[in-house]
């Protein structure tokens, strides 16, 4: 007899060819794991339950079986990040502006899952706006990590940024896959505070349309999920061409699923040198030495490469990402949805000021002030106008390297996952949370993060592959190859 826990164990592949064998039902899968939603309420990842939607999707899966009409995701439940609209379903995109907003329209991604069979256990727990790296900025409080530390302390862990509440429901087993969004590492560096994978792919394969924006040149939606081959198949159903979308890109979706393979003889993978950065913990250094071994391991020729505007990326990344924050977010001034704060005898501006103050958290006002000013009259030139310039230069680095390899590997985050409040007062040290996976997100490239190992303290720390653009194939293999040798099985123990 197959419990509930055995069945929130399976990844997505296992649920979906489970519930393709007769092996259990999908009414069982979605049973299983909205209990273990509810189980898992003190984490703080969803901030609404939608049981309602996985059970249906499930029961769908079950009639669909019996008349032979199984689609790519029949019976597997997905947490969504609340940063995608989902129709009569609130979204806020953990911001009190947004509250109590309710979307007539479904996003691209939202849709093309739940067509593909795939029901929704709730929307996730977010940064607000996806600005931040802790899961700290939200209106409606952190999410917990299910993670602690072997010390015997206590402290409460973050879950990484902004997709913190997509990375602790995978990791807690309360949900096997969910959508994440990625501005400058918002998937990668909370799967790797997990112990999850996550993938960015290359900008432009997954529609924006009906995603809340943040820095629209930067942001991208993709898949987080148990391994690699959970996040395949994943992305398999979110890719693809969107005409509401000017950015989306008129391309065939591969079947990346079908062309996994951890054997990367043949493949080059470059070890960039100035990812060195000082002060590095030696537990970092470490894994990133392991992880290049297991490439050796599996037929790779490892290359030194160099990217010699790495060091200017993180402040590039910090000009331009506030500058279209502050352009998007100028949308919400109290007119027409969302929040509106109205004094009585209140003028308009007023109403403006206050909306916007009440509604919009400490992270989200200063992006707003930062990216304000750097497109001021006298300062566009000085600092918007530069920082496109330097970002052309980071993208010829990653052009010129491909020239010598055709992977690149680096660590995802320079550190575990560290105390919630333990960098929250100080923002430059939460960006550079950030410094090893923004110089990809600026260039556009797929990235993603896979589980290496544990620190001292038994916390998971992530390798991460970056690949040329549009070859999400080589990344996924890569990451296949880390992940087989890595054999990583750790999981957070259940305390909540």
């Amino acid at each position: 007899m197959t419990t509930s826990d055995d069945l929130t164990g399976l990844g997505i592949a296992a649920i979906r060819d489970g519930v393709r064998s007769g092996a259990f039902s999908g009414r069982e899968v979605a049973d299983a794991f909205v209990a273990a939603v509810e189980k898992g309420r003190p984490l703080n990842a969803f901030l609404v339950e939608t049981p309602d939607h996985a059970i249906a999707a499930g029961e769908e899966a079950d009639r669909a079986r019996t008349q032979g009409e199984l689609r790519p995701l029949s019976g597997v439940p997905l947490g969504i990040k609340d940063l995608f609209c989902t129709r009569g379903v609130e979204t806020t995109a953990a911001s009190g502006i947004l509250k109590g907003f309710v979307p007539p329209y479904e996003s691209h991604i939202t849709g093309r899952l739940f067509g593909a069979g795939a029901g929704m256990l709730g929307k996730l727990n977010m940064d607000q706006f996806a600005m931040g790296s802790s899961n700290e900025t939200s209106a409606f409080g952190n999410v917990l990590s299910p993670w602690r530390r072997n010390d015997g302390g206590n402290a409460p862990l973050a879950p990484g940024g902004s997709s913190g509440g997509s990375s602790a429901a995978v990791a807690a087993r309360m949900a096997p896959g969910a959508t994440g969004t990625d501005t400058g590492g918002s998937i990668r560096q909370p799967a790797a505070f997990t112990g999850i994978t996550g993938i960015k792919p290359t900008y432009g394969r997954c529609s924006r349309w009906g995603v809340i924006a943040f820095a629209s040149s930067l942001d991208q939606a993709g898949p987080m999920a148990r391994d690699v081959t959970d996040c395949a198949i994943l992305l398999e159903q979110m890719a693809g061409f969107d005409p509401r979308d000017a950015t989306s890109l008129d391309l065939p979706v591969p079947a990346w699923e079908m062309g996994l393979s951890g054997d990367l003889t043949g493949k080059r993978i470059g070890i960039p040198d100035e990812y060195r950065m000082d002060g590095m913990p030696a537990e970092i250094e470490a894994l990133w030495q392991r992880g290049i071994g297991w490439a050796r391991d599996a037929g790779a020729e490892i290359v030194e490469v160099s990217l010699p505007h790495t060091r200017y990326a993180l402040p590039t990344y910090y000009i331009i990402a506030p500058a279209e924050a502050s352009s998007n977010l100028a949308r919400y001034d109290g007119v027409r949805y969302g929040l509106r704060d109205l004094a009585e005898g209140a003028n308009l501006q007023q109403m403006y000021a206050a909306t916007r103050a009440d509604g919009f958290g400490a992270e989200v006002r200063r992006r707003i002030m930062i990216g304000t000013y750097v497109l001021s009259a006298g300062y566009y030139d000085a600092y918007f106008t530069k920082a496109q310039k330097v970002r052309a230069l980071i993208v010829r680095d990653f052009e010129e390297a491909w020239a010598r390899c055709d992977l690149l590997l680096t660590p995802t985050a320079p550190s575990a996952a560290f105390a919630l409040g333990e960098k929250s007062a100080d923002p430059l040290a939460m960006y550079l949370n950030d410094v090893f996976t923004v110089p990809s997100s600026l260039a556009g490239l797929p990235a993603m993060s896979v589980p290496g190992g544990l620190d001292a303290q038994g916390l998971p720390l992530g390798l991460q592959i970056i690949g040329r653009a549009l070859d999400e194939q080589g990344v996924l293999n890569a990451g296949l190859a880390i992940e087989q040798r890595a054999g990583f099985v750790a999981r957070p123990e259940a305390w909540w």
